[in-house]
């Protein structure tokens, strides 16, 4: 028989429209007893189901993650009850047996005997956060988007400008450009003025790279995206405004992240907002490690691993820390680091060595928040020199040296004097 861990819960199937609320109780005979009830999602209904629940002594609620739909109910009842939100995948009822009243009563019983497995839930003024940050990432990505569509069209009129200049969206070319698109004609006196005195190509080279086949369709296509590419600027703006407003509060956290190679002020406030700040919600680093997709998975059967493939959680955290890994490998203050990327990428490649880093990075931020110090690289550095050592001390003639220094990453070539 299952232990009983609640004896008194609730389970709630959470829809567009309506919730499905079965509380259980079960007696010292270890009998269970059982309440359904239907509400709306209006606000309304949801403060009566807040008040049922706290009227029968129901503190402890068990609801699915169905979409969004669980956020507004979450909301109301997180100020009186502990919520503990689950992936569908941990309450999946049995099949041929599924109406909203058995799926309610399915989940109270898998809650009741402690078989579902909670979902991270940072607090209220975090998930904003996540919500800003998560939506800024979207707007980021669309103009990405919107910078190639511009660039394709220049592809097209056979505007080379992109040859000539580091960056099509940088002050001068965009300049340059803008004016075109009201005269396609331009002369070396309309564009000399708009040159900037640290560019190093030649105002001839730059007006031979804009005379291409320019038309009406490919110029009022370039006009809605730069448009479009400037509204997305300004929204970006307004989001990072208020999300400096509620990262006031965790400035000392968003520095001491800063403190490890390659997270800047941008990617911190990220990780905070993906995390938390509190890192009692996970188990230990590996668990962290595991909630983020930077792991193996566990897929074993008659003794034979089937995949060893990384899982594939953390949709927004994973892609932010490969991007911090990849800058991290390129930053000198902390050796180890590149060190480390290029004695895995030997063995086992650019990829598996680049997601070895990024949890290599939030190991370190797990730490790092945990116990309030910042990034330490001397003892990294440290770390590294003794690994030199053992190496050296292994050297006992040119071929050991020309492999060791192969294995760091350079390329050796001989020499006859």
């Amino acid at each position: 028989m299952l232990k009983t861990i609640y004896t008194n819960c609730a389970g709630i199937d959470v829809h567009k429209k309506i919730i499905v609320v079965t509380i259980a109780k079960t007696d010292s005979n270890n009998v269970t007893t059982y309440q359904t009830k239907s509400f709306s999602t209006f606000t309304e209904e949801l403060e009566l189901c807040r008040d049922w629940l706290v009227s029968n002594d129901t503190l402890d609620i068990c609801m699915e993650s169905t979409g969004k739909y669980w956020i507004p109910v979450f909301n109301i009842l997180e100020t009186r009850c502990k919520c503990v939100i689950t992936h569908p995948k941990y309450v999946r009822s049995i099949p041929g047996k599924k109406t909203d009243k058995k799926d309610s009563k399915w989940i109270a019983d898998m809650f009741k005997h402690g078989l579902v497995e909670p979902s991270f839930m940072p607090p209220s003024d975090i998930r904003q956060l996540r919500d800003l940050m998560r939506y800024r990432n979207k707007l980021v990505n669309v103009r990405t988007s919107e910078k190639n569509r511009f660039q394709n069209s220049l592809t097209v009129s056979n505007i080379q400008i992109a040859n000539v200049v580091t960056d099509v969206f940088g002050k001068t070319s965009q300049s340059i450009l803008k004016l075109m698109l009201n005269n396609p004609n331009l002369t070396l006196d309309d564009i000399t003025p708009l040159l900037r005195k640290n560019l190093k190509s030649t105002p001839e080279d730059i007006l031979k790279s804009i005379n291409g086949n320019f038309d009406e369709s490919q110029s009022s296509k370039m006009s809605v995206c730069l448009k479009h590419y400037d509204s997305i600027n300004e929204c970006i703006d307004l989001i990072e405004q208020q999300v400096l407003k509620l990262t006031v509060k965790y400035s000392t956290e968003v520095k001491l992240l800063m403190s490890i190679p390659g997270i800047n002020e941008t990617s911190a406030i990220f990780i905070i907002a993906e995390i938390g700040t509190n890192m009692n919600a996970f188990i230990d680093d590996k668990h962290l490690c595991s909630w983020a997709g930077l792991t193996p998975r566990c897929k074993e059967s008659a003794g034979k691993k089937q995949s060893v493939r990384i899982i594939k959680a953390g949709q927004y955290i994973k892609p932010l820390l490969v991007e911090c890994a990849l800058n991290a490998i390129k930053d000198k203050s902390c050796p180890y680091i590149k060190a480390r990327y290029e004695s895995l990428k030997r063995r086992r490649g650019h990829k598996k060595a680049i997601i070895a880093i990024a949890r290599f990075l939030l190991t370190c931020a797990f730490h790092i928040l945990n116990d309030s110090i910042p990034f330490d690289s001397d003892r990294f550095d440290e770390l590294l020199n003794k690994k030199i050592k053992k190496h050296n001390n292994s050297i006992k003639n040119t071929t050991d040296m020309i492999s060791y220094l192969t294995k760091l990453g350079y390329n050796i070539t001989l020499q006859n004097n």
